[in-house]
């Protein structure tokens, strides 16, 4: 380039979802979030909790840090508010890690729900002591720089889901599942569709149930395409 970029690109004033809003998450199950969204929504496999599985929600702030940098995390926490989640997205590098556990205290400290991250974290042993859920694609000692160019408060890319400002996050033990803003009102609706569904469908497995409707309907309808 022949000029450099600017360090950080930020948007500060995006829209945010409704304390309501946020609340009807609580608790929710990353499964019944990527059911009511038609079976969509979840991060990659791989990002999951480091240093003990502790569930969460709350609203993303996006930081595009890039690989090997962390200056956009901590362009994100300047601007995070209570309940925030800080989503960091690195590309998938595995060189070094974006936060330890010093940086993960100071989320903590400005009222953050959770920090994730398609990279790598450290500290370990220090991060299971301060406690803030903290969901990463694995773990490595190295230590990032803080040079930029990153963006903050746009969407990002993370584990194969964008992520946008304003996004409703959430995680537990299957993983983290991501609703965007425009959709949070319909998937509150279904929601309940599909909490009423797995309630019934559980009821009936501990009853003995062998096989559900939905699929022997199928087979006895011959769609299946049997062969010696």
């Amino acid at each position: 380039m022949i000029t450099d970029p600017p360090l950080l690109t930020v948007r500060r004033n995006f829209p945010r979802p409704t304390a309501d809003q946020v609340a009807a998450f609580a608790g929710c199950q990353t499964g019944h979030a990527v059911d009511a969204m038609s079976g969509g929504g979840a991060l990659d496999g791989q990002i999951k909790s480091i240093g003990g599985v502790k569930p969460f929600c709350g609203v993303a702030v996006p930081a595009g840090d890039g690989p090997a940098d962390n200056l956009a995390t901590f362009g994100a926490l300047s601007i995070a508010r209570p309940g925030d989640v800080i989503v960091s997205a690195t590309g998938g590098f595995k060189g070094v890690a974006v936060i330890g556990d010093l940086l993960l205290g100071m989320m903590k400290n400005s009222g953050c729900a959770a920090f994730v991250t398609d990279g790598f974290v450290r500290d370990v042993v220090g991060l299971r002591g301060v406690g803030l859920p903290c969901y990463a694609a694995g773990v490595t000692p190295n230590s990032p720089v803080r040079n930029g160019p990153g963006t903050v408060g746009l969407p990002v890319m993370v584990g194969g889901t964008m992520v946008g400002p304003g996004d409703i996050v959430l995680g537990d033990e299957d993983g983290v599942v991501v609703v965007p803003y425009a959709r949070i009102d319909e998937v509150i609706e279904r929601l309940a569709v599909v909490r009423a569904a797995e309630a019934e469908l559980e009821a009936k497995v501990k009853a003995g149930l062998k096989m559900p409707d939905f699929i022997q309907n199928r087979i006895d309808a011959g769609l299946f395409n049997e062969i010696d």
